[in-house]
C-alpha cells in the first residue's frame, strides 16, 4: 500500500533522476540546506524533482544521500541514489530552511506476459544501440536486469533521450506504458543513428577512394615522366577518340587534321586551348544519332488533342507531315536526312494561347527530343552562327547548342519569340536564321565555329511570334504560317475545366472532391475578369480562387467539399474587372465601335468625333473644316481620317448632313491616348463617327464594324477578321460590319462565334452608316 509521508526537496535544473540511478548533484545554498535537512530527519530521505520553468513539478523520485564532499573542481557536491516514484502533494512543515513537501509513494504496477515482452523488445533496442558504441561493461550489466521497471529507468543514463523524453517517464507511472514510449523513442533514434553511420562510412569511404586514386594518378605520372611518355589527355588521346568516334567522313577528316595541329603544336602555344575545346565540341555533337518518328497517326492526333484544346490547323498539319512520313518510309524512300525533308512552322499569336507549350506537344506525337531556343532580345548574330575560334570565349551558336543539348540529329527545336530579335552593330540575326530555316540551305548549314557543314534538315524547326509584321519577310517567306487567333468563351471554359482547374488544383494541394468550380463561374470568369485571346490571366484567376479557398478550408472558414459558383465569383475574386462599355460609351452621337488588332489579339476600338468653334492650331485644313487628331494616331490612320472626312463632306447631302455640321474645327479622337495605334481599318468607324456626330443621330451599341474606306465610299478589305470578330464577342457586340472581299475568311471563324454575331458583308460605306445609326426618331437633332 503507498505510504504518505513528508520529505525535504531538491530542485535539479539540467537533470531528470529516475529510480536506481546515482548522481552527483551540486549543492548551492538552498540545495545545502535540503541536504541537511534530510540527514537530520528521521527517515535520512529526500526528494529529487526536476526543476521546471513552466510549471510545477508533479513527480519526484525518492533518494537516499550515499555521500556529501566537493567535485574536481572544488565545489561542494552530494551523490543520491534514486529509490522510487512519488507523486508531489501540498507543502508541509519541517525543521530548517529546506522547503518540506507531502509526498505518496508510487507502487508499480504487476507484471503482466505483454510488460515481459515489452521489456524483451526494449532490452534488445537497448544492446543494438550499445554495440554500435561498443559500450560492453554496459551490456554485460544490462543482460542481467531481469525487473521490466528496473530496465526501463535505466533510460535515465541514456543520451539519446532528451530531458522532456526523461520527464514524461518520470511522470508515467504505468511500466507498460513507460516501455512503450521507450520503444517508440529508441526505435527513431536507432534508424537515425543507422542513416548517419552510412553517410558518414559512405563519405569516408569515398574520400578513401579519392586519396587512393590521387596517389595512384601521382604515381603514374611520375612513371610516365620517367618513360618520356605524354598524358593521357594529350594529342595522342584526341586521335584515339576521333578514330573510334562515329563521325562522317568529312567531319573525322576534318578532327584529325586538327589532331595533327595539337601534336605539332608546343603545351605553351595558345592556340592547343583552342582546338582542345573545338574537338570536344565536334566530338560531343551526335553526328550519327537519331530517334525514330512515331508513324502511328491515331495515336499523335491524341496526344495533341490531350495537351491543347482547339488549334487543329496546327494539330492537322503535324499530322499530315507525319503522313507523308510514314508513306515515304512504307515505300523505302529517303526519310532522315535528304533535303528539303524538314518542316518550317511559325505559330503566331498573342500571348497565352499555348504556342510555346505545343512545341513540347509536337514533339512527344512524334516521339522526338525538344529544345527550346528564346530568340527573345537577341542582337548578336553570332548568336546564330557562333564565333570565330580566334577570338577568346568563342562558343558555337544557338543552334549547334540546341543539337548538342537534345542529343540527336532530328529533335524538334522551338525557335521562341523570333519576332523579337534585333540587329545592331553585331549584324542581323534574322539574316542569319535565313540559312537555318531555308529547306533548300539548311542541309549543308555551316557554323561560324564548327566551320563544317551541319546537316539540319532533319531538324523540326517550329517558330513563335505575337506580330507577323515585325518578322522580316524574307524569313517569313522561309516559313509556313500559321496563325492562332485566340479562343472563344466556350474554348476557354472547356480549357479551364479540363486543363488549367486540375492543375492548379494540385498545385494549391487541393483535390476535386475539396473544390468544384461550376461552368457557370468559369463562364462568367471568361466573360467579365478577364478580356484576352489566351488563357494566362484566366489561369491566374483560377489560382486565386483556389487559393482563397484553401485558406478557408485551413482557417475553418469553409467546410469541405467547397464549390464555387458564379455568385461566389465576388468573394474570391472581386468584383469584374469588365463590364460591357459600347452602350456608355456611345451613348452620345459622334462616338462609334471599330475593330483593330493589337500584339496582344484582337480589341474593340471606340473612335470620338466632336465638333468645336473656330479653328484648330495644329489642324489640318479641308476646305472651311480644319481637322484635328489625338490619340497617337500613325501616318496611315491619319490619312484615314483625312480620307473619312473629305467623303463625308462630297456626300452630305446623301448622308442628310447639314454642310454648316461640318464647319470650324472638328476633332478625331481614339483612346486610349497612351497607346500607339495605325492601320487603315478604322476608316468605315471614322466615317460613321463623322456623320454620327453632324447628324446628332447615336451609334447602335451593339454595332461594330471594321474596313478601309476610300474616297468614293468603297469598302476595302482588311486583315485580322477572325481576330476582331473574337473581340467583338468577347465584347459583347451583335452586329459587325467588314468588308465584302473578307467574306472568304469567315471559314477560319468557329461557328460559336458566328452563331452570337450577325456578320454583314458590306461593299459600300453608306450603307453601313445607315444601319448603324439608330433611326432620326430615336435619335437627337442634326447639329446645325
Amino acid at each position: 500500500m503507498s505510504q504518505t509521508y513528508s520529505v525535504p526537496v531538491l530542485f535539479v535544473p539540467d537533470l531528470v533522476v529516475l529510480p536506481g540511478m546515482v548522481v552527483p548533484v551540486p549543492l548551492d545554498d538552498a540545495a545545502q540546506a535540503t541536504v541537511d535537512a534530510a540527514r537530520a530527519s528521521e527517515s535520512g530521505k529526500l526528494l529529487v524533482a526536476p526543476r521546471l520553468d513552466d510549471r510545477y513539478p508533479t513527480h519526484g523520485v525518492i533518494a537516499s544521500i550515499v555521500q556529501v564532499g566537493r567535485m574536481p573542481g572544488g565545489q561542494q557536491a552530494a551523490v543520491v541514489k534514486g529509490e522510487k516514484r512519488a507523486q508531489i502533494g501540498t507543502g508541509a512543515p519541517g525543521h530548517g530552511t529546506a522547503l518540506w513537501v507531502e509526498i505518496t509513494e508510487v507502487d508499480d504496477a504487476p507484471i503482466t506476459d505483454e510488460t515481459k515482452a515489452l521489456a524483451a523488445e526494449y532490452k534488445q533496442l537497448v544492446l543494438a544501440m550499445l554495440q554500435r558504441r561498443e559500450a560492453w561493461q554496459i551490456i554485460d550489466a544490462v543482460n542481467k536486469m531481469t525487473d521490466p521497471s528496473a530496465l526501463a529507468d535505466t533510460s535515465g543514463y541514456t543520451a539519446w533521450l532528451t530531458d522532456v523524453q526523461k520527464r514524461e517517464l518520470l511522470e508515467t507511472a504505468d511500466v507498460t506504458a513507460r516501455l512503450r514510449l521507450l520503444i517508440d523513442w529508441t526505435g527513431e533514434h536507432l534508424a537515425e543513428t543507422e542513416v548517419n553511420d552510412k553517410i558518414a562510412d559512405d563519405v569516408r569511404n569515398g574520400m578513401e577512394k579519392q586519396q587512393k586514386e590521387f596517389l595512384l594518378r601521382q604515381q603514374l605520372a611520375a612513371i610516365r615522366k620517367e618513360l618520356g611518355e605524354d598524358e593521357p589527355d594529350g594529342a595522342d588521346d584526341y586521335r584515339g577518340r576521333v578514330e573510334t568516334a562515329d563521325l562522317p567522313d568529312n567531319v573525322r577528316e576534318a578532327a584529325l587534321r586538327e589532331v595533327g595541329k595539337l601534336e605539332r603544336a608546343s603545351d605553351q602555344s595558345p592556340e592547343t586551348g583552342w582546338i582542345r575545346t573545338w574537338l570536344d565540341t565536334v566530338l560531343d555533337l551526335p553526328w550519327q544519332v537519331s530517334t525514330t518518328d512515331s508513324t502511328d497517326i491515331a495515336g499523335a492526333r491524341q496526344i495533341l488533342d490531350a495537351d491543347h484544346h482547339g488549334l487543329d490547323d496546327v494539330k492537322d498539319r503535324i499530322v499530315e507531315y507525319l503522313a507523308v512520313r510514314a508513306r515515304r518510309a512504307d515505300r523505302g524512300l529517303q526519310v532522315v536526312g535528304g533535303r528539303g525533308s524538314g518542316a518550317v512552322m511559325v505559330l503566331a499569336g498573342p500571348p497565352g494561347v499555348g504556342k510555346t507549350s505545343l512545341g513540347e506537344s509536337v514533339a512527344r506525337a512524334l516521339g522526338r527530343k525538344f529544345v527550346r531556343v528564346a530568340l527573345g532580345g537577341v542582337r548578336d548574330e553570332a548568336e546564330i552562327r557562333g564565333h570565330r575560334r580566334t577570338y577568346v570565349g568563342a562558343l558555337p551558336g544557338r543552334i549547334v547548342r540546341a543539337i548538342g543539348e537534345a542529343g540527336s540529329m532530328n529533335p524538334v527545336v522551338l525557335l521562341d519569340e523570333i519576332d523579337k530579335v534585333g540587329s545592331d552593330y553585331r549584324g542581323d540575326p534574322a539574316a542569319a536564321l535565313l540559312e537555318v530555316l531555308d529547306p533548300a540551305q539548311n542541309h549543308t548549314f555551316r557554323d561560324h565555329y564548327l566551320d563544317l557543314d551541319l546537316d539540319l534538315s532533319d531538324v523540326l524547326f517550329l517558330a513563335t511570334a505575337n506580330v507577323v509584321e515585325n518578322i522580316p519577310s524574307a524569313l517569313l517567306d522561309r516559313m509556313e504560317l500559321v496563325t492562332i487567333d485566340g479562343y472563344t468563351e466556350d474554348d476557354k471554359v472547356v480549357i479551364a475545366r479540363d486543363h488549367l482547374l486540375p492543375r492548379q488544383r494540385e498545385r494549391a494541394a487541393l483535390t476535386d472532391t475539396e473544390v468544384a468550380v461550376t461552368d457557370d463561374a468559369l463562364r462568367e470568369v471568361a466573360a467579365n475578369y478577364t478580356r484576352e485571346p489566351g488563357v494566362r490571366q484566366f489561369e491566374r484567376l483560377l489560382a486565386k480562387a483556389l487559393r482563397k479557398a484553401a485558406t478557408n478550408i485551413e482557417s475553418g472558414k469553409a467546410q469541405i467539399p467547397v464549390t464555387i459558383d458564379e455568385s461566389d465569383l465576388k468573394d474570391y475574386l472581386g468584383r469584374p474587372r469588365f463590364t460591357p462599355e459600347s452602350e456608355e460609351r456611345t451613348a452620345v452621337p459622334g462616338v462609334a465601335t471599330g475593330l483593330a488588332v493589337t500584339g496582344m489579339g484582337g480589341d474593340v476600338l471606340f473612335i470620338e468625333v466632336g465638333r468645336v468653334g473656330g479653328t484648330g492650331a495644329d489642324g489640318e485644313s479641308a476646305g472651311g473644316t480644319r481637322l484635328q487628331l489625338t490619340g497617337q494616331l500613325g501616318d496611315v490612320m491619319k490619312e484615314s481620317a483625312q480620307i473619312a472626312l473629305s467623303y463625308v463632306r462630297s456626300h452630305a447631302s446623301e448622308l442628310g448632313i447639314d454642310p454648316h455640321a461640318l464647319e470650324g474645327t472638328v476633332h478625331v479622337h481614339v483612346p486610349a491616348g497612351a497607346v500607339p495605334k495605325d492601320g487603315p481599318s478604322a476608316g468605315v468607324t471614322m466615317v460613321t463617327a463623322l456623320v454620327s456626330m453632324a447628324t446628332g443621330r447615336k451609334v447602335r451599341a451593339d454595332v461594330g464594324m471594321t474596313g478601309e474606306v476610300t474616297l468614293n465610299g468603297r469598302v476595302l478589305p482588311i486583315g485580322g477578321v477572325k481576330q476582331k470578330l473574337l473581340a467583338a464577342q468577347r465584347n459583347g457586340l451583335k452586329t459587325v460590319f467588314i468588308p465584302q472581299r473578307n467574306e472568304p475568311d469567315l471559314d477560319d471563324v468557329p461557328a460559336e462565334v458566328l452563331d452570337a454575331l450577325e456578320v454583314k458583308p458590306m461593299v459600300d460605306v453608306a450603307e453601313i452608316v445607315a444601319q448603324a445609326l439608330e433611326p432620326v426618331q430615336n435619335g437627337a437633332s442634326a447639329a446645325a
